[in-house]
């Protein structure tokens, strides 16, 4: 399983920590060049490849991988 986040069109939102059944993501603690903390995946292996993040991610910013 492989999850990408995209920060170059992330915008923070938050909606994939909030959507995410199994708690994969949190909010990282280190800013990106928009000067807003964006996601991380940190449970990858709790993901099940429902992809609610994916479809609810208003920026297209995630990518979850099969691999």
């Amino acid at each position: 399983m492989k999850i990408t986040i995209n920060e170059e069109y992330c915008k923070g939102c938050d909606i994939c920590i909030q959507v995410c059944p199994k708690n994969v993501y949190e909010k990282s603690k280190k800013l990106n060049k928009k000067g807003i903390y964006p996601p991380k995946a940190v449970n990858t292996e709790e993901c099940t490849h429902c992809n609610l993040c994916v479809l609810q991610c208003p920026d297209q910013a995630i990518d979850v991988d099969l691999e």
